[in-house]
């Protein structure tokens, strides 16, 4: 995928249409108030808690290069020390919000579960892909979501899958 840096949220929903028609994805767009919290989204969305890809941007807390996109259901939590043995870094934190927006072009909640940046690694947590036939997020806009297949988001996406997250208590 190609790299991209400090566009903003319209572009990011338009690229993300191009990507999923070019590769004949079996997706759906739908329009809705603007709301980023997982668990508010669905239910606004009309699906699942767990369908939803919660993306969630990363970097190593020790100062080592490069980003991890953490994706994983959106009922459950990241697991820190999961996602560090996933990527092999010691330890790993959340990035700010405005390293989240130079590096995505999108705010925290609307970050899309694609990388198209070959310094960001992507990591799935298979429990995402697994349980439901299809997975849901914001498509760089709280206000827009997709809805895609769950094998052509694998296909697509191609990211290293790795347990990540922990049920939300």
């Amino acid at each position: 995928m190609s790299k991209l840096r400090n566009t903003d949220s319209f572009i990011m929903f338009e690229i993300l249409l191009d990507l999923l028609q070019a590769q004949d994805a079996c997706f759906r767009v739908l329009e809705h108030p603007a709301e980023g919290r997982s668990d508010q989204v669905a239910l606004v969305r009309g699906t699942a808690p767990g369908q939803g890809a919660k993306a969630m941007l990363c970097k190593s807390r020790d100062g080592e290069a490069g980003l991890f996109l953490a994706v994983l259901p959106g009922n459950r939590r990241l697991d820190f020390k999961r996602l560090a043995q996933a990527v092999g870094v010691r330890r790993t934190t959340l990035v700010s919000p405005v390293e989240a927006m130079a590096a995505t072009g999108c705010v925290i909640g609307a970050i899309a579960p694609f990388s198209f940046q070959e310094d960001m690694r992507l990591v799935v947590d298979p429990a995402l892909v697994q349980q439901f036939p299809e997975i849901a997020f914001n498509a760089g806009r709280l206000d827009r979501s997709i809805v895609l297949d769950c094998d052509d988001y694998v296909r697509i996406a191609r990211p290293m899958l790795h347990p990540l997250s922990a049920d939300l208590q």
